[in-house]
């Protein structure tokens, strides 16, 4: 999966950012280019995380590893390691990575659902680099 070069553009500016709430919460971006592979196919290693204050990771959409297989026996297990955490004990469930722009959509909704939840207001005081 040839991604276009703005995609990729736009991914990578988030590499090393970390963008903080009033409330401590913090949401933490890793993205580098890989070779392309079958658990890879759009060459991108990423990691879009939502912590709390004392830093659990509340919210997680990555790839670094791929997650069980989720379905009866008819149903294909997917080869690509894209998956997203749910919630801070979840182990992980399959992720359809279609586009750079639909993986940042809904990282940032999921990330406002769960601050929402919280009664934590969904406004961003401050962006670093890490």
């Amino acid at each position: 999966m040839k991604l276009p070069e703005y995609a990729l553009e736009l991914l990578l500016a988030y590499d090393g950012r970390v963008h903080f709430f009033a409330s401590g919460h913090t949401l933490r971006f890793e993205v580098r280019l890989i070779e392309m592979a079958v658990r890879t196919p759009h060459g991108i290693a990423y990691s879009l995380t939502l912590h709390s204050p004392g830093g659990t990771r509340l919210l997680g959409f990555d790839n670094a590893h791929p997650v069980p297989h989720r379905g009866g026996r008819y149903v294909k297990p997917k080869l690509e390691a894209d998956h997203w955490h749910r919630t801070a004990t979840d182990e992980g469930r399959p992720y359809d990575f279609i586009s750079v722009e639909k993986l940042l959509e809904d990282f940032f909704r999921e990330a406002e659902r769960i601050l929402n939840e919280q009664g934590v207001a969904f406004e961003i005081v401050d962006d670093q680099e890490d």
